[in-house]
């Protein structure tokens, strides 16, 4: 089964911060990627720009109303998703135990077409 794992974190402009920051993070994830190649299952990912970036659409009647920002205001954001291969739920949590934690981690098992 895919889970895919979203990633919450404050809302922040990866572009704008101090480069040794931003160099502690992306090792983070590369340690992370890592171990996800070791365990030799499929997985992909991304990192997504901040959340003043997101269109959304909702319903309104019988049209669709497009307004600018993420659905809720929130104080942490998805910053970026994994999809992994697990067997079960059990299996899914402990590979998400080594994700790098920003607030936290959401595991959703996905849908199979």
């Amino acid at each position: 089964m895919k889970y895919m794992l979203l990633l919450h974190e404050p809302d922040t402009d990866w572009a704008s911060v101090p480069q040794q920051e931003l160099d502690k993070a992306l090792a983070e994830h590369a340690e992370f990627i890592q171990y996800l190649t070791a365990r030799g299952r499929p997985f992909s990912g991304e990192a997504l720009r901040p959340s003043y970036t997101a269109t959304t659409l909702r319903p309104k009647g019988d049209e669709v109303l497009v307004t600018d920002g993420p659905f809720v205001e929130l104080k942490e954001h998805i910053g970026g998703f994994y999809v992994i291969e697990a067997d079960t739920l059990d299996e899914a949590i402990e590979v998400a135990k080594h994700v790098p934690l920003g607030s936290g981690v959401e595991i959703r098992p996905i849908w199979d077409a």
